[in-house]
């Protein structure tokens, strides 16, 4: 199990590449992470909440408060105890959030207080993800030490044909083993 003990905040936010990570969990479970699903409002609208919560075994948190016991989900918690952040799908809402620092849901706020590295997977539409604007969002958030995995070209929602797609979850799983074997072995 090459993520063995690997504690892994998991975010999902409002692109249809939602339902890729649902496949990304099931791996990065198998593979023998603690994985604790972060969701946006928007995420919840492509794939309900219940789906990652059955396969990660945690509650998926998308709120500050819980809604039935007034219980608070502590961000500076969240991003203390993961051994990676992980972003996918990122939306170009999300990237320039992350990038200004706006933080105005639970995912913004956690990436703000995350302690270790941050992993951001791109999806959206080829002219979203090539114009200026998203790629110097991009950049900025390489100049902060994040690692970006690069979409994939291919057939996107929109029909067009183009960079844009979230990488494969298989792939996905891999550049994270693949880290964290080399921060191992350094």
């Amino acid at each position: 199990m090459p993520l063995k003990g690997k504690k892994i905040v998991l975010c999902v936010t409002g692109s249809i590449a939602a339902y890729k990570a649902v496949y990304l969990l099931r791996g990065l479970v198998k593979a023998g992470a603690e994985v604790q699903v972060l969701m946006t409002e928007a995420a919840k609208k492509f794939v309900a909440p219940l789906t990652f919560s059955s396969l990660s075994g945690k509650p998926v948190l998308s709120d500050f408060f819980s809604k039935d016991s007034g219980s608070w989900n502590n961000h500076v918690d969240l991003g203390g105890w993961a051994d990676l952040f992980l972003v996918a799908p990122a939306t170009a809402t999300t990237v320039a959030k992350m990038a200004i620092g706006l933080c105005d849901n639970l995912v913004t706020t956690s990436y703000l207080s995350a302690k270790c590295p941050v992993m951001v997977a791109p999806a959206m539409d080829m002219d979203m993800f090539e114009h200026p604007a998203l790629q110097e969002n991009l950049d900025k958030l390489r100049s902060f030490g994040n690692l970006i995995i690069e979409p994939a070209s291919g057939e996107l929602a929109s029909g067009l044909i183009g960079k844009g797609r979230m990488e494969e979850p298989e792939q996905i799983l891999r550049i994270i083993e693949k880290f964290f074997s080399e921060k191992k072995n350094s």
